[in-house]
């Protein structure tokens, strides 16, 4: 009896560890989240019901981050997303004295050298949100449809390098997605690789 009820205990906690450990998948409800921005706005995901919204991870001393912006590949892409009615957040989850970590101010002048244009800049020290959605890379890109499910999650591009002259031959996986979603159709590539620098949590 007694090895019996071990069994079964042993059972149900590999179960729950199993289901704990459970993670992010396209098709699924995406995290909600709440974050700060640099103009010291609070932002939560159950905000934007009812609109797409692309999340994107950066880290302005990464090469790969540098490559998208010095090009206007990024920036050119956001305001693709603007025109469209899609909000656009950039989160930087760098951790105080790691590479990347900025303040609110420090933030905004980024967004105005390179003339970016996301809606926000959310500033996310902790990495609560990162960790929320696995991020791993700086650029790493989510796509969240109207009704809050994850869509698209993985690269900006499939040419993993850190090099300009790469990106007019790369296959624009964010732009393609969000082409798709708002036609109606279903996203050809839903889950891509993600590359660039590790998130310095």
């Amino acid at each position: 009896m007694f090895k019996t009820l071990f069994q079964t205990l042993v059972i149900t906690l590999t179960l729950y560890a199993c289901s704990s450990s459970a993670t992010l998948g396209v098709g699924e409800p995406a995290p909600d989240f709440e974050g700060v921005d640099t103009q010291g706005v609070t932002h939560r995901l159950a905000d934007y019901r009812g609109k797409t919204v692309v999340l994107e991870w950066t880290n302005h001393d990464c090469p790969y981050v540098r490559k998208h912006y010095s090009a206007g590949n990024m920036q050119a892409q956001q305001q693709e997303a603007a025109a469209q009615g899609v909000v656009w957040l950039s989160i930087i989850s760098s951790a105080p004295g790691k590479q990347g970590h900025v303040t609110p101010a420090q933030a905004d002048e980024l967004t105005r050298s390179r003339q970016a244009a996301p809606q926000a800049v959310i500033l996310d020290p902790d990495g609560k949100i990162g960790r929320a959605y696995s991020a791993k890379t700086t650029p790493h890109m989510y796509i969240i449809d109207p009704s809050g499910t994850l869509v698209y999650m993985g690269g900006i591009d499939n040419n993993a390098s850190a090099n300009a002259d790469d990106i007019p031959a790369a296959r624009q996986h964010v732009r393609v997605a969000l082409q798709e979603l708002a036609a109606g159709k279903p996203i050809s590539e839903s889950v891509t690789r993600p590359y660039g620098c590790s998130v310095k949590y």
